[in-house]
Protein backbone atom coordinates (compact mmCIF):
# COMPACT_ATOMS: atom_id res chain seq x y z
CA UNK A 1 0.00 0.00 0.00
CA UNK A 2 1.12 3.56 -0.59
CA UNK A 3 1.52 5.28 2.01
CA UNK A 4 0.91 8.98 3.32
CA UNK A 5 3.31 11.10 4.99
CA UNK A 6 2.18 14.07 6.66
CA UNK A 7 4.83 17.22 5.86
CA UNK A 8 6.00 19.45 9.10
CA UNK A 9 8.49 21.93 8.29
CA UNK A 10 9.74 23.59 11.02
CA UNK A 11 11.30 27.10 11.02
CA UNK A 12 12.00 29.69 13.76
CA UNK A 13 10.39 26.53 15.98
CA UNK A 14 7.23 26.89 14.03
CA UNK A 15 4.88 24.95 11.69
CA UNK A 16 5.54 26.35 8.25
CA UNK A 17 5.09 26.12 4.48
CA UNK A 18 7.06 27.25 1.73
CA UNK A 19 6.57 28.23 -1.90
CA UNK A 20 8.58 26.55 -4.30
CA UNK A 21 11.15 26.29 -1.43
CA UNK A 22 11.67 30.11 -0.96
CA UNK A 23 11.79 31.21 2.48
CA UNK A 24 10.18 34.82 1.58
CA UNK A 25 7.30 33.04 0.38
CA UNK A 26 5.94 31.30 4.09
CA UNK A 27 2.69 30.65 5.92
CA UNK A 28 2.72 29.91 9.39
CA UNK A 29 -0.04 26.82 10.56
CA UNK A 30 1.07 26.04 13.73
CA UNK A 31 3.10 27.93 16.95
CA UNK A 32 3.44 24.14 18.07
CA UNK A 33 4.52 21.71 15.70
CA UNK A 34 4.07 18.89 18.07
CA UNK A 35 0.36 19.59 18.15
CA UNK A 36 0.04 19.35 14.93
CA UNK A 37 2.47 16.15 14.60
CA UNK A 38 -0.41 14.30 17.52
CA UNK A 39 -3.23 15.50 15.04
CA UNK A 40 -1.68 13.99 12.01
CA UNK A 41 -0.83 10.73 14.50
CA UNK A 42 -4.68 10.91 15.83
CA UNK A 43 -5.92 11.15 11.96
CA UNK A 44 -4.32 7.59 11.01
CA UNK A 45 -0.40 8.99 10.03
CA UNK A 46 1.97 6.05 10.30
CA UNK A 47 5.04 8.57 9.44
CA UNK A 48 6.05 11.97 9.74
CA UNK A 49 7.94 13.74 7.30
CA UNK A 50 10.35 16.47 9.06
CA UNK A 51 11.87 18.85 7.46
CA UNK A 52 14.46 21.40 9.56
CA UNK A 53 14.21 24.54 6.98
CA UNK A 54 16.73 26.26 9.46
CA UNK A 55 19.28 23.23 8.95
CA UNK A 56 18.88 23.44 5.35
CA UNK A 57 19.71 27.32 5.14
CA UNK A 58 22.58 26.79 7.94
CA UNK A 59 23.81 23.22 6.37
CA UNK A 60 23.52 21.86 9.61
CA UNK A 61 20.67 20.59 12.29
CA UNK A 62 19.26 23.20 13.95
CA UNK A 63 15.86 22.53 14.92
CA UNK A 64 16.75 19.14 16.78
CA UNK A 65 15.10 19.88 19.96
CA UNK A 66 11.62 20.09 18.12
CA UNK A 67 12.13 17.08 16.44
CA UNK A 68 12.95 15.05 19.36
CA UNK A 69 10.06 16.09 21.22
CA UNK A 70 7.88 15.32 17.96
CA UNK A 71 9.04 11.77 17.89
CA UNK A 72 8.52 11.40 21.25
CA UNK A 73 4.91 12.75 21.72
CA UNK A 74 3.43 11.13 18.54
CA UNK A 75 5.77 7.35 19.11
CA UNK A 76 5.62 7.41 15.27
CA UNK A 77 8.81 7.07 13.00
CA UNK A 78 9.80 10.14 11.61
CA UNK A 79 11.90 11.14 8.59
CA UNK A 80 13.99 14.01 8.95
CA UNK A 81 16.21 16.30 6.53
CA UNK A 82 17.57 19.49 6.43
CA UNK A 83 21.39 20.25 6.84
CA UNK A 84 22.39 17.10 7.65
CA UNK A 85 25.89 17.16 5.75
CA UNK A 86 28.32 14.77 7.55
CA UNK A 87 28.53 11.74 9.70
CA UNK A 88 28.53 13.11 13.54
CA UNK A 89 25.43 15.00 12.21
CA UNK A 90 23.67 11.67 10.80
CA UNK A 91 24.80 9.55 14.18
CA UNK A 92 23.41 12.87 16.00
CA UNK A 93 19.82 12.48 14.11
CA UNK A 94 19.42 8.93 14.58
CA UNK A 95 20.19 8.54 18.43
CA UNK A 96 19.20 11.89 19.79
CA UNK A 97 16.57 13.35 17.94
CA UNK A 98 14.91 10.03 17.91
CA UNK A 99 14.37 9.59 13.87
CA UNK A 100 14.20 6.37 12.13
CA UNK A 101 15.18 7.97 8.76
CA UNK A 102 17.55 10.92 8.24
CA UNK A 103 17.50 12.40 4.45
CA UNK A 104 20.67 13.76 2.61
CA UNK A 105 20.48 15.47 -0.23
CA UNK A 106 23.35 18.36 -0.76
CA UNK A 107 26.36 16.03 0.24
CA UNK A 108 24.62 13.14 -1.84
CA UNK A 109 24.91 15.21 -4.99
CA UNK A 110 28.66 16.84 -3.82
CA UNK A 111 29.92 13.52 -2.94
CA UNK A 112 27.95 10.33 -3.81
CA UNK A 113 30.92 8.16 -3.07
CA UNK A 114 30.56 9.12 0.79
CA UNK A 115 27.20 9.13 0.37
CA UNK A 116 26.80 5.27 -0.53
CA UNK A 117 29.67 4.97 2.25
CA UNK A 118 27.34 6.26 4.69
CA UNK A 119 24.37 4.43 3.85
CA UNK A 120 26.35 1.00 4.50
CA UNK A 121 27.52 2.08 7.95
CA UNK A 122 23.76 2.96 8.44
CA UNK A 123 21.54 0.78 6.12
CA UNK A 124 18.19 1.09 5.15
CA UNK A 125 18.34 4.40 7.69
CA UNK A 126 19.59 6.71 5.19
CA UNK A 127 17.11 8.32 2.87
CA UNK A 128 18.46 10.60 -0.47
CA UNK A 129 16.44 13.84 -0.86
CA UNK A 130 16.25 14.60 -5.08
CA UNK A 131 15.04 17.79 -4.84
CA UNK A 132 14.36 19.00 -8.59
CA UNK A 133 13.32 21.61 -10.87
CA UNK A 134 12.86 20.53 -14.65
CA UNK A 135 14.14 17.35 -13.67
CA UNK A 136 17.22 18.89 -12.66
CA UNK A 137 18.72 18.32 -8.96
CA UNK A 138 18.47 21.02 -6.74
CA UNK A 139 20.97 21.79 -3.26
CA UNK A 140 21.55 23.79 -0.79
CA UNK A 141 18.28 24.16 1.00
CA UNK A 142 16.65 24.35 -2.86
CA UNK A 143 18.41 27.42 -3.26
CA UNK A 144 20.98 26.31 -5.91
CA UNK A 145 19.85 24.27 -9.44
CA UNK A 146 22.75 22.14 -10.28
CA UNK A 147 23.45 20.51 -13.77
CA UNK A 148 23.15 17.35 -12.86
CA UNK A 149 19.64 15.29 -13.47
CA UNK A 150 17.76 13.15 -11.27
CA UNK A 151 17.98 10.12 -12.94
CA UNK A 152 21.92 10.47 -13.24
CA UNK A 153 22.50 10.59 -9.17
CA UNK A 154 19.38 8.40 -8.58
CA UNK A 155 21.84 5.63 -10.87
CA UNK A 156 25.00 6.23 -8.39
CA UNK A 157 22.43 4.45 -5.69
CA UNK A 158 21.34 1.67 -7.35
CA UNK A 159 21.97 -1.68 -5.52
CA UNK A 160 22.80 0.63 -2.14
CA UNK A 161 21.14 -0.18 0.91
CA UNK A 162 18.73 3.37 1.01
CA UNK A 163 15.72 3.95 3.12
CA UNK A 164 13.95 5.90 -0.01
CA UNK A 165 14.56 8.18 -2.53
CA UNK A 166 12.55 11.16 -1.99
CA UNK A 167 11.52 12.87 -5.28
CA UNK A 168 10.33 16.67 -4.92
CA UNK A 169 9.60 18.71 -7.45
CA UNK A 170 10.02 22.08 -6.36
CA UNK A 171 8.42 23.83 -9.37
CA UNK A 172 5.30 22.02 -8.01
CA UNK A 173 6.06 22.42 -4.27
CA UNK A 174 3.64 24.65 -2.08
CA UNK A 175 1.90 26.19 -5.19
CA UNK A 176 -0.94 23.75 -5.02
CA UNK A 177 -1.78 22.71 -8.84
CA UNK A 178 -1.38 19.06 -8.50
CA UNK A 179 1.23 16.74 -10.45
CA UNK A 180 2.92 17.64 -13.24
CA UNK A 181 2.87 14.56 -16.27
CA UNK A 182 6.82 14.62 -16.32
CA UNK A 183 7.24 14.30 -12.23
CA UNK A 184 4.90 11.27 -12.87
CA UNK A 185 7.15 10.00 -15.32
CA UNK A 186 10.52 10.51 -12.95
CA UNK A 187 8.63 8.48 -10.22
CA UNK A 188 7.78 5.57 -12.67
CA UNK A 189 11.48 5.61 -14.11
CA UNK A 190 13.08 5.96 -10.44
CA UNK A 191 10.61 2.70 -9.64
CA UNK A 192 12.11 1.01 -12.76
CA UNK A 193 15.24 1.27 -11.46
CA UNK A 194 14.80 -1.17 -8.43
CA UNK A 195 14.81 2.07 -5.83
CA UNK A 196 12.09 2.87 -3.08
CA UNK A 197 10.44 6.08 -4.28
CA UNK A 198 8.51 8.57 -2.05
CA UNK A 199 6.50 11.31 -4.10
CA UNK A 200 6.80 14.70 -3.04
CA UNK A 201 5.72 18.17 -4.37
CA UNK A 202 2.26 19.02 -5.53
CA UNK A 203 0.34 16.93 -4.54
CA UNK A 204 -2.73 18.84 -4.13
CA UNK A 205 -6.37 17.21 -4.64
CA UNK A 206 -7.46 13.43 -4.28
CA UNK A 207 -6.80 13.17 -8.20
CA UNK A 208 -2.96 13.22 -7.51
CA UNK A 209 -3.60 10.82 -4.71
CA UNK A 210 -5.25 8.64 -7.15
CA UNK A 211 -2.33 8.80 -10.02
CA UNK A 212 -0.32 7.72 -7.59
CA UNK A 213 -2.31 4.67 -6.17
CA UNK A 214 -2.36 3.73 -9.56
CA UNK A 215 1.24 3.82 -9.89
CA UNK A 216 1.82 1.68 -7.34
CA UNK A 217 -0.76 -1.11 -8.32
CA UNK A 218 1.16 -1.33 -11.58
CA UNK A 219 5.41 -0.69 -9.55
CA UNK A 220 4.83 -0.70 -5.88
CA UNK A 221 8.18 0.27 -5.66
CA UNK A 222 6.47 3.90 -5.53
CA UNK A 223 6.19 3.64 -1.50
CA UNK A 224 4.98 6.91 -0.75
CA UNK A 225 3.31 10.16 -0.73
CA UNK A 226 4.46 13.29 1.01
CA UNK A 227 1.70 15.79 1.07
CA UNK A 228 2.20 19.27 3.01
CA UNK A 229 0.17 22.51 1.89
CA UNK A 230 -2.96 20.64 0.95
CA UNK A 231 -3.56 18.90 4.14
CA UNK A 232 -3.73 22.67 6.29
CA UNK A 233 -5.07 23.98 3.33
CA UNK A 234 -8.19 21.74 3.87
CA UNK A 235 -8.13 20.22 -0.13
CA UNK A 236 -6.71 16.27 1.47
CA UNK A 237 -7.81 15.04 4.63
CA UNK A 238 -5.35 12.70 6.03
CA UNK A 239 -7.94 10.30 7.59
CA UNK A 240 -10.36 10.13 4.26
CA UNK A 241 -6.71 9.55 2.35
CA UNK A 242 -5.67 6.74 3.92
CA UNK A 243 -9.00 5.03 4.29
CA UNK A 244 -8.70 5.48 0.10
CA UNK A 245 -4.97 3.99 0.03
CA UNK A 246 -5.62 1.43 1.63
CA UNK A 247 -9.41 0.02 0.22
Amino acid sequence: MLQLLPAIDLLDGKCVRLRQGNYNDSTVFSDDPVDMALRWRDEGAERLHLVDLDGAKAGRPVNQNVVRRIAEATGLPCQLGGGIRNEDNIRLTIEEAGVDRVIVGTKALREPDWFAQMCAKFPHRLALGLDARDSMVATDGWLEVSQVSVTQLAQRFVGVPLAAVIYTNIANDGMMQGIDQQTLDDFVRLAEMGLPVIASGGVTTMDDIAALKKINAEQPNLIGAIIGRAIYEGTIRVRETIEFLRS
